[in-house]
């Protein structure tokens, strides 16, 4: 059984995914990016993967969190689940370009697929695709938009980089704040 919350953020309203013990999924609100399979969902922000992800959430929007500790159930092809799992090494206030990335899970040439794989991560945020940017160090493709990985880089300090390299970072940040 799938249950959901709701939860607010800097970033807009989140959507959370869990079934009995894991997290299974975390979504913005963004237009055409909706989940599928909705029937059957029972909305229950108090079920324990969803309260604890809520509450470890908001610690790292106040600031007080830079690492999440919940048990994730991520199902997708074994090269993905490699991706997400080489996403969650990134620390809190770095990047890592896609093929870097790439090169680090032992498929130099796939900076690409990894790419795909990171618009396909069912646990965004928590799983930090954000931290992945362009070999440039430009921002490129993220799922929740440009907007919101601007802010989440700049909320964690990762923005020096990308300030110079991508003008409006800076405009779009203030804009999230």
């Amino acid at each position: 059984m799938t249950v959901y919350a709701h939860v607010d953020s800097p970033i807009g309203r989140l959507l959370l995914l869990a079934d009995e013990r894991s997290l299974c999924g975390l979504h913005m609100d963004v237009a055409g990016r909706e989940p599928k399979g909705r029937a059957g969902w029972l909305e229950r922000p108090d079920a324990a993967p969803l309260r604890d992800a809520a509450r470890q959430l908001e610690e790292y929007f106040g600031g007080a969190r830079r690492r999440f500790d919940l048990p994730l159930r991520l199902e997708g092809t074994p090269f993905q689940r490699r991706v997400w799992q080489a996403l969650l090494d990134i620390p809190f206030g770095d990047t890592e370009s896609y093929g870097q990335l790439a090169r680090r899970i032992g498929n130099p040439g796939a900076s690409r697929a990894v790419g795909l794989a990171n618009n396909r991560n069912p646990v965004a945020i928590i799983v930090p695709c954000h931290r992945v940017i362009g070999a440039d160090g430009s921002l490129t493709g993220y799922g929740g938009g440009l907007d919101r990985k601007s802010w989440l880089l700049v909320h964690e300090g990762a923005a020096s980089a990308q300030t110079a390299l991508w003008p409006p970072f800076g405009k779009v940040a203030k804009k999230m704040a």
